[in-house]
């Protein structure tokens, strides 16, 4: 599986992808991992430069400040958290949270719709890597917050939104309260039909792909969502992921392609972290 993955990789991937893959399954450096990131930043602390690959333009974005923050922490990397929460400050509103995306001076994906209005899935995701990275700052003390006030009555969402609540519980520095929250999101999972169990049944109102899978939300077994599913549903999950590796060695994503490069550039992110899930949950040889 790694070896087909490694010819993918080397085929298809962007250095950056090529440097990460290196370093996570081959004992590479962590510097040239650093390095491809540090060339998507921007002189305002942020990132930008088609870091993530559905935000073409140069300009900073949050969605790429988080990335930016996760890919510098796999390297070992925690030295840019300051900086980045110095340009978050510039686009906090009002009430601590910051909006989904930004005015864009390039093209981006359809669903990169610029709303000042703060947002709960980006301010959650980045509240979450913030902590995870020991970051402090006025900043995120004030997006802590209104990711508890937004988590705590919250009663109807979508999976890419309760991903981004897990990002967060599960970094935040309380953790009973953090337990206890999961655990009602695990029920509103549940209830509203936002995971797809292996049995074909998923929630009438969204498109294929939207509904994650056990995987998407635990990716290691530290997750609290891993509370969310029994071991046969997280076995037959895991025997799914690791099928869906393509003849070229590659998984695919079940989100539209809104551009050729997108596809191109996504693939070879996807099949990391399908990699990283297997590997943490015991599936994938070291």
């Amino acid at each position: 599986m790694i070896e087909r993955a490694r010819k993918f990789v080397w085929l298809h991937a962007r250095a950056l992808e090529q440097r990460r893959f290196a370093l996570l399954f081959d004992g590479g450096p962590a510097a040239p991992v650093v390095n491809a990131v540090l060339a998507h930043r921007n002189d305002d602390g942020g990132f930008g430069h088609a870091l993530e690959p559905d935000g073409r333009g140069p300009a900073s974005q949050p969605l790429h400040v988080h990335t930016a923050l996760s890919l510098l922490d796999e390297a070992g990397d925690r030295s840019h958290g300051a900086a980045a929460c110095e340009f978050l400050t510039t686009i906090t509103n009002a009430d601590g949270g910051v909006p989904n995306s930004l005015a864009s001076d390039g093209p981006s994906a359809p669903w990169w719709v610029a709303d000042p209005a703060s947002d709960l899935l980006m301010t959650g995701l980045l509240a979450g890597t913030l902590h995870k990275i020991g970051a402090e700052h006025p900043r995120l003390d004030a997006a802590t917050a209104f990711c508890w006030e937004r988590v705590d009555s919250l009663e109807k969402s979508h999976p890419y939104e309760v991903n981004a609540c897990l990002r967060f519980l599960d970094h935040v520095p309380d953790r009973p309260r953090a337990e206890e929250a999961a655990g009602k999101l695990g029920e509103l999972v549940r209830a509203q039909g936002l995971v797809e169990l292996g049995t074909g049944a998923v929630h009438e109102g969204y498109a294929a792909g939207e509904v994650h899978k056990p995987h998407d939300y635990a990716p290691t077994p530290e997750s609290l969502a891993v509370r969310w599913f029994t071991a046969e549903e997280l076995a037959r999950d895991l025997d799914a992921l690791a099928a869906g590796q393509q003849d070229d060695g590659g998984w695919t994503f079940p989100w539209p392609v809104w551009t050729p490069a997108t596809e191109h550039e996504w693939r070879p992110v996807v099949t990391i972290e399908a990699l990283l899930a297997l590997r943490a949950h015991g599936r994938l040889d070291a």
